[in-house]
């Protein structure tokens, strides 16, 4: 046998070499296009979405002039991501759109002064509380104070709809009073201030914020706060979460705690309220 026949290389394997570097450099740029992408999608997933109602709810939360959200929820929100060292963003829709919305992955939390309720807990899960404060009557400044059954009969209550005062105005006040629904509390407030309704029925700060306002001292007073009852007003206001986050759970607990325990959470409120919020109800 000719050795140098044996040695001699294999003219159509000449031909083949290029074409099989030319497949190795297009699998590994294909590799590495595969591998950007995951990491652009884990990127992306890091982010923690909050849902927040997409009207003004002072002193939790209200745009400024640039259109920028700002607000005491607003401001624990940062203190929380800070925490969990996580990049945060502002999803907003409206109230009622709100678990919806969550529960089709638009956002990851419900950050928007939600009450921890029994009906709610069947459909999403909740985070720890992170403040709590009572119901509220608010009416003209005419009228006798009073927040019970008998004080609003033969009356008209404007609330907000899908809300826990809503649930309690079912048990409490429907025999006695009529309800007049409303998709924001702005709106309630205007009727209220033309005498086109006799009470508004709401979270005590944000009605408090409406009579310190201009609008709201001319012609309104606080009529009281009605009787608690958990199992409508829940145990607090807490994160909405859909039930199988388990993880995103808790790390915002552990976050939220943390919050509270070096003080950023005290530091925060005192911008805002004169008294514990945490602890109020």
């Amino acid at each position: 046998m000719n050795s140098r026949a044996c040695c001699r290389p294999d003219p159509q394997s000449l031909h083949r070499q290029p074409t099989r570097r030319i497949s190795y450099m297009r699998l590994i740029s294909t590799l590495l296009a595969g591998l950007a992408f995951t990491l652009s999608s884990m990127t992306a997933q890091a982010e923690v979405r909050f849902g927040i109602m997409n009207e003004s709810y002072p002193p939790f939360f209200a745009k400024d002039a640039s259109g920028k959200w700002q607000g005491w929820e607003i401001d624990l929100m940062n203190a929380v991501c800070d925490q969990m060292k996580e990049k945060c963003s502002i999803v907003e829709l409206s109230w009622d759109g709100l678990i919806p919305a969550l529960q089709s992955k638009k956002f990851d939390v419900i950050w928007s002064s939600m009450s921890n309720t029994a009906e709610r807990s069947k459909v999403i899960d909740f985070t720890d509380k992170y403040y709590n404060t009572p119901s509220t009557l608010i009416g003209p400044k005419d009228q006798k104070p009073g927040a019970t059954a008998a004080d609003v009969k033969g009356k008209t209550i404007g609330i907000q709809v899908s809300t826990i005062q809503s649930e309690y105005y079912k048990k409490y006040f429907s025999k006695v009073a009529e309800e007049k629904t409303y998709q924001t509390l702005d709106e309630a407030f205007q009727d209220l201030a033309a005498g086109r309704i006799d009470y508004v029925f709401g979270d005590s700060l944000a009605l408090d914020a409406f009579l310190k306002s201009d609008g709201g001292q001319d012609c309104c007073a606080k009529m009281g706060d009605v009787a608690d009852d958990k199992e409508i007003l829940g145990a607090g206001v807490s994160g909405g979460l859909r039930k199988e986050d388990t993880v995103l759970k808790a790390k915002l607990n552990a976050a939220i705690a943390a919050v509270r325990t070096s003080g950023k959470y005290d530091e925060i409120s005192k911008k805002y309220f004169d008294f514990d919020i945490y602890g109020a109800k």
